[in-house]
Formats: C-alpha cells, structure tokens, sequence
C-alpha cells in the first residue's frame, strides 16, 4: 500500500514538473497581446493626432505673408509688416512695431473677419 502512495506521488510529481514550466512562460504570452495593444491605442489616441497638429501648425508658420493679422501667444494682435525665416514683425499700431519669433504666432485671424 505505501509502495502504491509512493508510485502515485512520484506519478502527480512528473506530472506537475511540465505543467509548471508551462505555467511560468504562460504569463508572458499572455501579456504580450495586452502590451502591444496599449501601445496601439497610445499612438492612436495620443501621438498621432499630436504629429498631425504639428504639421498643421508648420503649414499655418510656413504660409504667413505681409499682411495677414495674427495673435501671438502672448496676445499681442496686429499685422505682419516684415518676414525673415524665423522672425516676424508686426504693426500693433501706427508707428509701433514689434518683433516676435515666428513660432510665436499662435493665431492667423482671417481676412474677412477683419472687415466684420
């Protein structure tokens, strides 16, 4: 009889070795699907409409012209009199000039909202 608990123990024992192994890589893979889908939804969600932000800003930037009314991010309004590639000059009066760099026009105001 105790040779046959004996057998049976040593049995479940060689049973139990395999299914340990396979149980400690199993988190693993079962993680990595989760992972690789919260880095899916991160870009989705966060980064690209960021990177498509940006380059509408770029494009807003690039397409400034002498003339157009802006706001800066400071909230200074007023017109664009002089354009170099990283400064902008603006009319925020008759005989008052400012210059800001360009990255800090926050706004370009329409021109037909001027004439409103």
């Amino acid at each position: 009889m105790w040779r046959l608990l004996i057998a049976q123990a040593q049995l479940a024992a060689q049973e139990a070795a395999p299914a340990a192994e396979q149980s400690a890589a199993n988190p693993l893979t079962s993680m990595l699907p989760m992972i690789i889908a919260f880095f899916a939804i991160m870009y989705f969600l966060m980064i690209r409409p960021q990177q498509k932000r940006e380059r509408e800003r770029q494009a807003m930037l690039s397409a400034v012209v002498k003339g157009d009314n802006v706001v800066t991010t400071g909230g200074v309004c007023g017109g664009v009199v002089g354009l170099s590639e990283d400064r902008v000059v603006l009319r925020v009066d008759e005989d008052v000039t400012m210059e800001f760099l360009r990255g800090a026009i926050a706004q370009v105001i329409p021109k037909e909202s001027k004439n409103k």
